[in-house]
């Protein structure tokens, strides 16, 4: 029996590779192509990490260099969009998908989840408080650029549980998840 995730990246496989009849114009080819990339990227990459814990370092490897490569190939669907502009159009481009994602696609994904009890409830939460917190970051980088500076911030800290972002120094406790400082990594 086929597990009903890789059902559905089978039928996203195949819409892609095969019947194209939905896809009418380049624009839209790029766009699907782009979304396609993007999600075999992360796919591998969580794949490969799979892998690692399992003991297959190389097909590990495999799966990271893959992934790479799916990145290399959204990077150019990307650009041939015309989805990279100046660095303020980008800064704007990012705040617009981040305010989109806290205040109109998490919330009723976080609803449905909590109604159905569901475990994916936790990350849909930090989420759609992480998305907040990059918007608001987001914004005070473009306010720097717009005045012709960089940000003064020299070191960026992510939480690896739920994806908060901090400048300067990690702290102590994440606002998000509650995860300890320690387990912060610097980007």
């Amino acid at each position: 029996m086929i597990n009903p995730v890789w059902r559905l990246i089978i039928y996203y496989h195949n819409k892609i590779k095969g019947d194209n009849k939905d896809m009418t114009t380049t624009k839209d080819n790029l766009k699907e192509a782009f979304a396609g990339e993007s999600q075999a990227n992360q796919k591998y990459l969580a794949f490969a990490k799979e892998a690692e814990n399992a003991g297959f370092g190389n097909v590990a490897k495999l799966f990271r260099t893959t992934a790479q490569a799916e990145r290399i190939h959204a990077e150019g669907h990307f650009a041939a969009l015309g989805g990279i502009g100046s660095t303020a159009e980008n800064l704007e481009a990012a705040i617009s998908g981040e305010t989109f994602e806290h205040t109109e696609m998490y919330p009723p994904m976080l609803e449905q989840a909590e109604a159905d009890e569901h475990p994916a409830k936790r990350m849909f939460t930090y989420a759609l408080k992480a998305e907040r917190v990059h918007a608001e970051l987001y914004k005070k980088a473009l306010e720097s650029v717009r005045n012709g500076k960089d940000i003064t911030a020299t070191e960026v800290w992510l939480c690896p549980i739920c994806g908060h972002i901090e400048l300067s120094n990690p702290p102590e406790i994440c606002p998000i998840c509650g995860a300890k400082a320690s387990v912060f990594v610097q980007v």
